[in-house]
């Protein structure tokens, strides 16, 4: 099954450390929306969908590249990072694959190390995250997909 991870991940790389893993150990394709978000996706049976938790969801250019650009009737998967408490971060691009029929096959988030606005001031959040433990459990969530 040919699977490609499309992804945004800057600030402290927190979510390509999950994806670098993954695709160590798997037949993966990582594409990094930042440098092809013209890429044609229509050649893959899975599309990941990867972004470390910006404002609460997703990086804004995670949107725009699936509204755009992620082909209808796929399954997708989610894979994101997060410093801050769990919350409902897939909400906005859920809403983006479910308007495009795509089939939601699993998604896994860990803490990620987050020094954003007002948390720079403490130090940053969520130290020493994502962990080798969180990184194998991305592994193991992929393998089971």
């Amino acid at each position: 099954m040919k699977t490609a991870i499309i992804y945004y991940s800057q600030h402290h790389g927190n979510t390509k450390k999950l994806l670098d893993a993954v695709a160590r150990e798997n037949e993966v394709d990582l594409i990094d929306v930042t440098k092809r978000p013209d890429a044609d996706l229509s050649g893959y049976d899975r599309i990941g969908l990867a972004s470390g938790i910006y404002y609460g969801g997703y990086a804004r250019q995670m949107y725009a590249f699936a509204q755009e650009r992620l082909p209808e009737g796929k399954d997708v998967f989610f894979l994101y990072t997060h410093g801050a408490p769990a919350g409902d971060f897939l909400k906005g691009i859920r809403e983006i694959t479910q308007k495009k029929g795509c089939r939601e096959i699993g998604a896994y988030h860990c803490k990620g190390f987050d020094t954003f606005g007002p948390f720079k001031l403490v130090g940053g959040i969520a130290k020493g995250h994502p962990t080798e433990e969180e990184i194998r459990g991305a592994l193991d969530f992929y393998r089971g997909l």
